[in-house]
């Protein structure tokens, strides 16, 4: 007579595991806390402690929208192989904008040419400055898409014009990345169903797709590389500028290492986007949108909200065109891009509390506005 055996089911983790296997992160925010604490009244050393922070939380948060579906795609490749193309032409998109713009690495994201700017660099941090960063860390942890322009900008504008600005220009460009990408993936659904149908992918996709996403990279850093170079001088000398290009691209390592880490969860849920052919069209779609944008105005904008348009203009418009019946794909989208945008407004209540502690004129702005002043 044969046994018969139950398996044994796993247990959720406990708290205690939970605290665990998050020790080391633990450890890490801890440090960053208490030496942005001791030092926040120290310029020198602030920008310094708010910048390395920045660097790893602004580009490890917006992987998702800038290399997600690169790293997606391309899991099958060498790690440092993809460091090494993206690492390449970041240095080079930053050299171009030091060595034309006299210094300045944003491409006019945080100073005109008059010098006049909307996100001063402070002459002493404050404390909730510091904070910025930490706070995209921990949120970057927890899987939230939030917006790091909104984020690491809001605590440096002069007025609240400064994020009005930001704002609108950002949800503009989620109005036009959502239009754009509801009309190519609804009635281009069944050409781009019938194309991709077969597993078999022609060599030249992966050559257009890494085109495209060293394109979409170079466009991103014009665009986002303001909202780390932020806790830095607005027009950066030799020396900065070597640790500026250098712990980035170091950064960028750690990242491609980690394969886009915890976050990248936003990017593989989505439907087949590890189909290079796929990642290729919203690579193509996304720079484009990007694009336009960089030569409408150099107010920073939100380059996360045009991503997020852009992913659940795709969801909605797949599951509209789709054969199939019920409404089970459909809602599941729905609660996707729900999720996804609840998340980047979380991130722009945060960080306009955090502007309005910071500065006392964005505070009065605020309450104002809520009518409570």
């Amino acid at each position: 007579m044969k046994m018969k055996y139950k398996k044994k089911s796993i247990p959720p983790l406990s708290l205690i595991e939970k605290f665990s296997n998050e020790k080391i992160f633990l450890v890490i925010i801890s440090t960053i806390f208490i030496f942005s604490a001791l030092f926040y009244n120290q310029p020198q050393v602030a920008m310094w402690i708010g910048f390395l922070t920045a660097a790893y939380a602004t580009v490890s948060n917006d992987s998702i929208q800038s290399l997600g579906t690169f790293i997606e795609s391309n899991k099958h490749r060498k790690w440092y192989t993809l460091w090494l193309y993206i690492g390449i032409i970041f240095l080079v998109t930053i050299s171009i904008s030091w060595f034309t713009l006299n210094g300045d690495v944003t491409y006019g994201r945080l100073i005109n040419a008059e010098e006049v700017s909307k996100y001063p660099h402070p002459e002493n941090f404050s404390f909730f400055m510091l904070m910025a960063p930490l706070v995209l860390l921990i949120l970057t942890r927890l899987r939230m898409p939030v917006s790091t322009t909104f984020l690491m900008l809001s605590v440096f504008s002069s007025s609240s014009s400064g994020i009005t600005s930001m704002i609108t220009k950002s949800l503009s460009g989620y109005v036009i990345a959502f239009v754009f990408s509801v009309l190519i993936w609804f009635f281009g659904y069944n050409y781009i169903r019938r194309k991709f149908k077969g597993r078999k992918v022609h060599p030249s996709w992966m050559v257009a797709q890494w085109i495209v996403s060293g394109i979409l990279w170079s466009v991103w850093v014009m665009q986002d590389g303001a909202n780390v170079a932020v806790f830095l001088p607005r027009r950066l000398d030799g020396f900065q500028f070597v640790i500026f290009g250098l712990v980035i691209f170091l950064g960028l390592g750690v990242l491609f290492y980690l394969r886009g880490d915890r976050i990248q969860k936003v990017v593989s849920e989505k439907s087949r986007v590890s189909d290079v052919r796929a990642a290729t069209l919203i690579d193509f779609s996304y720079a484009l949108i990007l694009i336009y944008k960089l030569f409408i105005s150099t107010v920073p904008m939100s380059t996360t909200w045009v991503f997020l348009g852009l992913i659940g203009g795709r969801e909605i418009a797949i599951n509209l065109a789709r054969l199939k019946k019920g409404k089970k794909h459909k809602n599941k989208a729905l609660k996707m891009i729900a999720k996804d945008f609840s998340f980047a407004f979380i991130g722009l209540i945060i960080s306009v509390a955090l502007a309005a502690t910071v500065n006392p004129a964005i505070k009065n702005d605020v309450l104002s506005f809520l009518g409570l002043n």
